[in-house]
């Protein structure tokens, strides 16, 4: 009970850690109101311990299936980190943040190429954007977006090279599956492979349908204000934090409906074997 409340809360104050990262790193005149980051603080450290603090689970998915949730939020961590640091370099350089901004500036010309949802992006901004504007989210855009594609590449390793979930013992759907009703909506494999290849599809033309849809709102609609500092971090984070996290979802949906399908092949072949013996 102890070591469980003690990792709840250790969870909790990461989380709480992430959320208030660009406000500790920023100058003063770049953060948002420290009340509001401080309530959300407060909401992340909250829900977070809540749920790994209760014996049943409520919403959190894979909560008892590591490396999937750890690499989400170290994923997160770095994205949010990586900006911050490149925000900075305009305010306060240093040498960690020249270190920082050079590496953004040249991934932003590696993956800023036509048709690549970076370059999508940088075309949904507005025709009068400020250059240096253009050039904070051309940078924003590239640095997160590779590395949710590196997280990505880093969950297929594990469930294809390393048999994840394989190596944490056995895989309980209720605990990490607690929003998944095995009982309903026909088989479950079927119903655990479309929903994975369901996933997969969206975390894959997410990047590019967003600036799309953006892109035509503003026609209607003020843009997002992308000139604030932590408006750019977190919006861009989002946008390439959420497709990642969705084809991991897809990625290990499909690795549980493979599990089962060949538990069910064994169970056959062993009742069969005793049939003819």
């Amino acid at each position: 009970m102890i070591g469980r409340i003690t990792g709840a809360a250790l969870r909790g104050i990461l989380v709480a850690l992430v959320v208030v990262i660009p406000s500790l790193y920023l100058p003063s005149g770049a953060a948002t109101s420290s009340e509001v980051v401080v309530l959300f603080a407060i909401l992340g450290f909250v829900l977070t311990f809540s749920e790994y603090n209760a014996t049943f689970p409520s919403f959190l998915e894979f909560r008892d299936a590591p490396p999937l949730n750890r690499m989400r939020f170290i994923a997160l961590v770095t994205m949010i980190t990586s900006l911050t640091l490149i925000t900075k370099h305009r305010f306060e350089p240093t040498n960690v943040t020249t270190l920082f901004s050079g590496l953004g500036l040249l991934i932003a010309h590696l993956v800023d190429f036509p048709f690549s949802p970076v370059r999508l992006v940088v075309l949904m901004l507005p025709q009068g954007a400020v250059p240096e504007v253009i050039q904070n989210v051309r940078i924003a855009a590239a640095v997160t977006y590779v590395i949710a594609m590196i997280t990505v590449l880093s969950f297929w390793f594990a469930v294809r090279v390393r048999g994840w979930p394989s190596g944490n013992g056995a895989f309980n759907v209720w605990i990490n599956l607690p929003l998944f009703d095995p009982t309903t909506g026909g088989d479950v494999v079927a119903r655990m492979q479309r929903d994975g290849r369901v996933n997969m599809i969206l975390g894959v033309l997410l990047p590019f349908i967003i600036p799309a849809i953006v892109k035509m709102a503003s026609e209607l609609l003020d843009p997002i204000g992308l000139t604030n500092p932590q408006t750019l971090i977190w919006t861009m984070s989002a946008w390439a934090f959420l497709p990642a996290s969705m084809i991991m979802r897809g990625l290990a949906m499909m690795r549980i409906a493979e599990m089962i399908e060949e538990k069910r092949r064994r169970a056959y072949l062993n009742a069969k074997a005793m049939q003819t013996a």
